[in-house]
């Protein structure tokens, strides 16, 4: 039997802490949380009655009946109520994930949770945690069909944010050339300037833009319900449009169901809400929403529509700024003109933090590669920054901008793309809905042509990186997985060659002289290949074996090693890293050690680090808990030991797995040649070398003594 000894640190003492928890904060605190969420997430939607009405009823066309601006209103009244208001604050948030992630990839992670990610030490309890009902479990066939859907709506998110830095940018922009015609000639020179900025604030973190965002936001939904109230006085009969039947005579009346794209433009950023729940929470989320902004933005549209009913066409070429109460040009009207501005421009900060979020939810259940992302605050492991995900977000909204010219050519782009996200995440949480809560249970198309392509384009080249990648990482760790070997069915004594390996105690040699043998065998797993010993010799060195894994057995970086040179190091380390969701953890817990009583010499260690931790491997740390472990359980040999491991810890050797990627050969008649040849590139061409540049630039340690060790047998991975 094997047994192992703790160091003096247990992992029964960090056991509280290894499950992540959405933020938990009370009185001052959540006030305080919920006054960030306005910098972050609402300018998008908060700045919506700038262009809503006038999407509904163009400057161009003829002035609306009292009726129809009540129908009109009571649409967007609903809008609002429907979908922000139940669909995101009150449902979706209460499908977020235990960890306090949302959007649509952690949706489909609720339906189906990945096995890896059930046995992590810091996994989703919602997800891994749940037991399903015996009769009502999702079928197998969905998964992939799901996951795509998912990694669909996470790409059109994604997408929507580089249309709402374009389009929010442009409009404040547009603005300025309101009192300055000058400026509309360099509208897309003034934009670009202005993204660049923006993007370049990033790093600063989700927490200090919050607190310098928040008050312009405050301000503005203040500035937008006051002046909401005054012009609701001049036509109190406005409030009829909170009968939902108004709407739906409105469009009974006038068939003119194109205005939908205008009210459509009311909701633009609530699936911010969802997607941003990784950087607050979700009480935080509704208590700002639901006493704050959906009563700022209901009194706002409410006196837009009571102005327009009075005044008409006096109004009509611009709403919102025609409907300012008091002189024109006056104090007020530049007070609002210049917050509108202010929050236009940060309209877009909603989903690049949204952006942030799903890209870590993507890397984490491996459907990205491991892109370096820096965690910008100690409270909220969620508020994270993603260097390329920012310059990249930059680089395609200057692009957008320059290409299409003007905020208006962007408008049918933008409106196809919020549909189609509020669609997939409606899927994906009735799908939980039925499998998971085990609760009983197209706008836009014609846009395409007209810009709305870019959306989709971009949606459809995001879905194919995430599918592909999710496909072939699935294919890497489930060779992984039946490739590792216990450590009593790959070295033996001499004499003691098995035939066949399995639940087999081991007996540690007596004589340390004794010859160790290494079973060889082929990857394949073929029960026809003949198994051969190696004789193992001790090599004077210190060697820490990388490989994060939850399985059991000696990690790949080690029968690698063996494969290639048959030899055991005088000291062997076999180390795990957990990052656990606290910003720092203690350097006396940063390590546990035990000691693996199959191998002589061998010691199992995990590295507990927090998020904003230095990931720097300390070798000297790991050489103080060993030394701990054997002065207590072999005080006779153990200052021997102790004096050995201090000698060779000052050059150690680090092994991190790798596999030279193959693809398996297929035959399918006569498309043989031509599925192979995909296959080859796919998997050798393109996932193999990222793979590889991804995994070296995220090595744990410093490159010092660092051996790279390509088994020299290649390693097959068949589908």
């Amino acid at each position: 039997m094997t047994t192992s000894a703790r160091s003096s640190t247990s992992v029964e003492d960090l056991k509280p802490v290894l499950k992540r928890r959405p933020v938990s904060v009370t009185g001052l605190a959540l006030i305080l949380l919920s006054f960030q969420t306005l910098g972050i997430i609402y300018s998008d939607i908060g700045t919506s009655p700038l262009y809503v009405l006038n999407g509904i009823w163009p400057t161009s066309g003829p002035v609306p009946s009292k009726e129809d601006v009540v129908g009109g209103v009571s649409a967007i009244i609903w809008s609002l109520t429907l979908l922000p208001l139940c669909k995101y604050v009150f449902i979706c948030l209460y499908f977020g994930t235990n960890e306090g992630e949302g959007g649509p990839f952690a949706l489909y992670h609720g339906i189906y949770p990945p096995k890896f990610f059930k046995n992590a030490p810091t996994h989703d309890s919602l997800m891994a945690g749940r037991r399903r009902h015996k009769d009502i479990k999702p079928p197998a066939a969905f998964r992939w069909p799901m996951l795509i859907w998912a990694l669909f709506g996470t790409s059109l998110t994604m997408a929507d944010g580089i249309l709402t830095a374009a389009v929010s940018v442009t409009s404040a922009v547009g603005g300025i050339a309101v009192a300055k015609p000058s400026v509309a000639n360099d509208v897309v020179s003034i934009s670009i300037a202005f993204l660049v900025v923006l993007f370049l604030a990033q790093p600063i973190g989700t927490s200090r833009l919050a607190f310098a965002f928040a008050p312009i936001t405050f301000v503005w939904l203040l500035l937008l319900a006051g002046t909401g109230i005054y012009n609701i006085t001049k036509y109190p009969d406005i409030f009829r449009a909170f009968d939902p039947s108004r709407a739906v005579m409105y469009f009974v009346r006038t068939k003119n169901y194109d205005t939908l794209a205008g009210v459509l433009l009311a909701v633009t950023g609530c699936e911010a809400l969802f997607a941003n729940l990784g950087q607050f929470n979700a009480l935080s989320i509704q208590i700002s929403f639901g006493t704050f902004v959906y009563p700022s933005l209901m009194l706002a549209y409410l006196g837009q529509g009571s102005r327009l009913i009075v005044d008409g066409a006096d109004v009509l070429p611009n709403v919102f700024y025609l409907t300012i109460p008091g002189k024109h040009n006056g104090p007020l009207f530049w007070i609002l003109y210049v917050f509108a501005i202010l929050a236009t421009l940060i309209a877009s900060q909603a989903m690049i933090t949204a952006t942030f979020s799903l890209v870590q939810q993507l890397i984490s259940m491996r459907s990205l590669p491991p892109l370096r992302k820096v965690h910008t605050s100690d409270k909220v492991q969620g508020q994270v920054f993603i260097p390329v995900v920012n310059w990249a977000l930059m680089i395609a909204t200057i692009v957008i901008v320059a290409a299409f010219g003007s905020s208006q050519n962007l408008t049918n782009a933008y409106g196809f793309a919020v549909a189609t996200v509020m669609f997939t995440t409606t899927v994906l949480i009735s799908s939980q809905m039925r499998y998971v809560k085990h609760w009983p249970l197209i706008v836009g198309i014609s846009k395409i042509p007209h810009g709305a392509w870019v959306p989709l384009m971009i949606g459809l080249v995001l879905l194919t990186i995430m599918a592909f990648w999710t496909w072939a990482k699935g294919l890497e760790d489930q060779f992984e997985d039946v490739s590792r070997r216990r450590v009593d069915g790959l070295i033996v004594p001499a004499g003691e060659f098995p035939e066949k390996h399995g639940e087999r105690e081991i007996v540690q040699p007596s004589d340390e002289n004794t010859t160790l043998y290494y079973v060889m065998s082929s990857l394949s797993g073929s029960s026809s290949e003949v198994e051969e010993r190696r004789a193992l010799s001790r090599l004077s060195i210190l060697t820490v074996y990388h490989g994060i894994t939850y399985q059991q057995g000696v990690p790949p970086s080690f029968t690698g090693f063996l494969r290639q040179w048959p030899a055991l190091p005088q000291f062997g380390i076999f180390l795990t890293e957990f990052v656990l969701p606290v910003p720092h953890v203690e350097d006396v817990d940063r390590y546990v050690a035990h000691r693996v009583d199959a191998l002589a010499g061998f010691y199992a260690v995990t590295q507990y680090r927090g998020f904003r931790d230095d990931p720097q491997l300390r070798i000297d740390e790991i050489v103080t808990k060993i030394s701990e472990i054997e002065s207590r359980l072999g005080p006779d040999g153990a200052q021997q030991i102790v004096a050995q491991l201090g000698d060779l810890s000052r050059r150690p050797t680090h092994v991190f797995p790798h596999y030279l990627v193959k693809s398996k050969r297929l035959e399918l008649g006569r498309i043989t040649p031509v599925v192979n040849f995909v296959r080859r590139v796919l998997i050798e061409g393109i996932y193999g070398r990222l793979g590889m540049l991804f995994y070296t630039r995220n090595l744990l340690c410093s490159p010092n003594g660092w051996l790279g060790l390509p088994p020299r047998r290649k390693s097959c991975i068949s589908v």
